[in-house]
């Protein structure tokens, strides 16, 4: 008897778990380690007490070649962070650092009042955190309903005969998931194609479902590694006030990646600046704009570009 499409995508995402989202990242440092090894207790971090995320002293380097250096970062709820910088300085090691992916060489992450050392990559959805990457990571073979209801993959309780006959548990789990999904699909203006196979879409389609993923899960906190890449204009601008919406709607905090600078200012509430795996600015849009160490780092280099795109 085949599986239903449900039990596939909840099969495929376990399968994965807690990586099952994490493909497409680079390589690094990840020692396996317990929750108990990687929690401390949160006062060992200082910072802004309204923040949902705080990052403290943050080093890492690789062989030798220095990733980021000494950062403090914090990110209160509510607000759209963004962290711009030129190629290479830090800014998707920064994410991962965040997201548990790296341990840092020194420094801590605080998130919503708990410090670590790293973040536990396997309970991040249960920590209230999601995120999408600069690579698709979708199930290229499911449909986009699936691939959305996979985002609460977390959340299975039902063993794996419940999964394929569609019974006890398993019944309501499906209905719940679905159900969720349903919502975020309207939200995202995705309903007419909710049943198309993620392959056969557009890249602008498919980044708004990899969106759509990560918001299934309601996450408190959202990291978005550059989810306008590759996209039109017009894509840009959809994808955009679809963020803006999420976190006016759910109450959603963002951090975001993202080189298209006319993008970034529009959207942010503040922007931190990286250069070499160093924070060289750290404000609202007007004041990094005028910034004359970020201009000369970094929005120099777009004087040609009117969109920054490419940067």
């Amino acid at each position: 008897m085949p599986l239903p499409s449900y039990t596939l995508g909840v099969m495929e995402a376990s399968a994965y778990a807690p990586e099952v989202f994490a493909r497409g990242l680079p390589s690094g440092p990840r020692p396996e380690q317990s929750f108990e090894d990687v929690a401390k207790p949160a006062g060992a971090v200082a910072g802004d007490a309204s923040a949902l995320l705080s990052l403290q002293g943050i080093s890492l380097s690789f062989g030798g070649v220095v990733a980021l250096a000494d950062i403090d970062l914090s990110v209160r709820q509510g607000e759209i962070r963004a962290i711009i910088g030129p190629n290479g300085a830090g800014k998707s090691s920064l994410i991962n650092v965040i997201s548990g992916v790296y341990r840092p060489d020194r420094g801590h992450v605080r998130l919503d009042g708990t410090s670590y050392a790293q973040v536990p990559t396997q309970r991040l959805a249960h920590l209230g955190v999601a995120r999408t990457f600069q690579n698709l990571a979708l199930f290229k073979g499911l449909s986009v309903l699936d691939n959305v209801a996979s985002g609460l993959a977390y959340k299975v309780r039902s063993n794996f005969a419940g999964q394929v006959l569609g019974i006890g548990r398993s019944r309501g789990e499906q209905r719940d998931s679905r159900s969720r999904a349903e919502q975020i699909l309207e939200f995202l203006h995705l309903t007419a194609i909710r049943d198309r196979l993620v392959g056969t879409l557009p890249y602008g389609l498919q980044k708004r479902v990899e969106l759509a993923r990560a918001l299934v899960a309601e996450p408190r906190l959202l990291l978005l590694d550059e989810p306008m890449a590759g996209m039109t204009a017009s894509e840009k601008s959809e994808m955009a006030s679809f963020v803006r919406a999420a976190r006016d709607r759910f109450a959603t905090t963002a951090v975001l990646i993202e080189h298209d600078v006319g993008v970034v200012m529009g959207l942010s509430d503040r922007i931190a600046v990286l250069d070499y795996g160093r924070k060289i600015a750290d404000a609202t849009p007007d004041e990094v704009r005028n910034d004359q160490r970020v201009i000369d780092a970094y929005l120099g280099v777009a004087s040609d570009n009117e969109d920054g795109a490419g940067i």
